[in-house]
């Protein structure tokens, strides 16, 4: 019984100290990770801007932003954006061809999780 006493508290003290000095990630809060674009002109660039907040308790660092084709460009906080601080993502739309469209923009951060698919949407007339 003393032996199991003394492996659970092993347990528990190993377990404690593993998420002391497990490295903390920044948090994003979004206020929305899709946008419906609407209608928008045949070779007419849109832009759609993702706003977010850091709150975690580190600095927010975004590595990097792919867009899922070459029509679609982001521009994005290239310096640490701190904690409690807000930023956003701007993303520009050159519509190529007409119809509806669906474009997938692809965060990459040292935030919870990494990774985070941003979603812009429209139509597409002349």
């Amino acid at each position: 019984m003393r032996n199991l006493i003394r492996l659970t508290v092993y347990i528990f003290l190993i377990s404690a100290s593993v998420q002391l000095y497990a490295s903390p990630k920044a948090a994003v809060e979004w206020q929305t990770t899709s946008i419906d674009l609407g209608e928008v002109s045949f070779k007419k660039p849109v832009t759609a801007e993702f706003s977010f907040k850091n709150q975690g308790l580190v600095p927010l660092i975004i590595n990097n932003v792919e867009s899922s084709c070459g029509c679609t460009v982001a521009d994005y906080p290239k310096q640490p954006v701190l904690s409690g601080q807000e930023a956003k993502i701007s993303v520009t739309y050159d519509a190529e061809t007409e119809g509806q469209f669906s474009k997938t923009i692809t965060v990459y951060s040292n935030s919870e999780g990494g990774v985070i698919q941003l979603y812009i949407k429209g139509i597409v007339v002349r």
